[in-house]
């Protein structure tokens, strides 16, 4: 069984360590576009074209599902994707976590980036998931870059800035963006010093990993916790200590940027998906 992932940086991180805790004889593709990134300030067309580009890159390895770990390409080029390469190779979109959110009551706030925030495809998802909810658009400028560039000081930066606009009544915090759940402990942390201790924070990864090994065949139950049939509806969290974290892992893994394979880059390594990847991942 083989996975690709494909995103602009690494925010594919989240989604791809969430399949090999799920599926650890699972072969990776991690397709990400260096030459091209930032995605989010690009023309829906020119995030389209960048998105097929890294897509054909991974589709070359032979897949068994694409998995589109991004949400701005999935807003933006998830049709194009999906007419160009299904039936024959399945492609699961993100969804912000916005269903969950809502579900759990109260207020809640979306950290998305500038381009995504107030855009009328996450107001729709409001509108379909959260029109009785009280919700709070945060946006986010420059902190996707500061995490794929493993930026410390920036990272904290965008994160204060983003925590400062972020009302102290919510109950739940939707991450947004794929990067942002790779500094989701640090995020907690800055709710946290702002007096929203017990907020919680919802993100996608667990869910593309569970809808993507679905679609082939590959989860044989779903974990506790996962909602069934959706795409990126549930915390990423709900995957861990799920099937797989404890058996032998047996799946390869390689590494596309911009169309070039490559180990992964140094950035990723600042984080612990990145970690668990190079570490126990055969690389080809």
């Amino acid at each position: 069984m083989k996975i690709a992932l494909m995103d602009s940086g690494i925010g594919l991180l989240a989604a791809a360590g969430a399949v090999r805790r799920l599926c650890p004889e699972a072969d990776l593709v991690l397709s990400s576009d260096p030459d091209g990134m930032p995605w989010g300030p690009r023309s829906p067309r020119d995030v389209t074209e960048r998105a097929l580009v890294v897509a054909r890159a991974a589709a070359q390895h032979r897949p068994d599902a694409l998995i589109v770990a991004c949400n701005t390409a999935s807003v933006h080029a998830l049709p194009a994707l999906r007419a160009e390469l299904e039936p024959r190779l399945p492609v699961i979109g993100t969804v912000p976590a916005i269903k969950p959110a809502a579900a759990g009551g109260g207020p809640f706030a979306i950290w998305a980036t500038p381009a995504t925030t107030g855009s009328p495809y996450q107001r729709g998802l409001i509108r379909d998931f959260a029109a009785s909810a009280e919700v709070t658009e945060v946006p986010c400028p420059g902190l996707a870059d500061a995490v794929d560039n493993a930026d410390e000081a920036a990272i904290d930066r965008a994160v204060a800035a983003a925590t400062a606009l972020t009302p102290r009544d919510v109950r739940a915090v939707v991450l947004g963006c794929t990067h942002y759940e790779l500094v989701a402990e640090r995020i907690r942390t800055a709710l946290g010093l702002h007096g929203l201790p017990a907020v919680v924070l919802h993100g996608s990864a667990g869910a593309v990993a569970v809808q993507a090994l679905r679609r082939i065949g590959g989860v044989r139950a779903v974990p506790a916790g996962l909602e069934e049939g959706e795409e990126g509806l549930v915390p990423a969290s709900a995957v861990q200590g799920a099937a797989g974290v404890n058996v032998p892992v047996t799946g390869r893994l390689t590494v596309l940027l911009s169309g070039r394979e490559s180990a992964l880059p140094e950035p990723a390594l600042a984080y612990a998906e990145g970690r668990l990847l190079a570490a126990v991942s055969q690389v080809h």
